[in-house]
């Protein structure tokens, strides 16, 4: 430990969670490391449950932090890819930690509530 004062030892990692917490953000990332580039209705079929308004939001915001690039092709109709950037790419090895934690964690919660854990989490 050490004699920094308290919320100076958790500036890093509040600036990572900034980046990537929210519902969202990680399994937006999660599709594009799992695919080169995606557009803007590719993504919103991958995460039927996210508003059109919500994944522009998020995209901006990850844009914004250099983790997303948008590619805006001169087309009609316009299309739109959306990508990692090669700074973003460094979030690949934490999010296939998250990932397998997470599978972990599922397997652990039914194994301690049976296989209707998730009815039990809605009560």
């Amino acid at each position: 430990m050490t004699n920094q004062p308290e919320g100076e030892n958790c500036r890093e990692l509040q600036a990572a969670l900034d980046i990537i917490v929210g519902k969202w953000k990680p399994i937006i990332l999660f599709y594009l490391m799992e695919n080169e580039k995606l557009r803007f209705s590719e993504l919103q079929r991958a995460i039927p449950e996210i508003t059109k308004k919500m994944l522009t939001s998020q995209l901006r915001e990850l844009e914004y932090n250099s983790i997303v690039h948008r590619e805006v092709y001169q087309q009609v109709p316009p299309k739109v890819e959306y990508s990692m950037t090669e700074y973003g790419r460094g979030l690949i090895p934490l999010l296939v930690s998250m990932r397998s934690w997470g599978m972990e964690h599922l397997r652990y919660l039914e194994d301690l509530y049976g296989k209707d854990y998730e009815k039990l989490k809605k009560n």
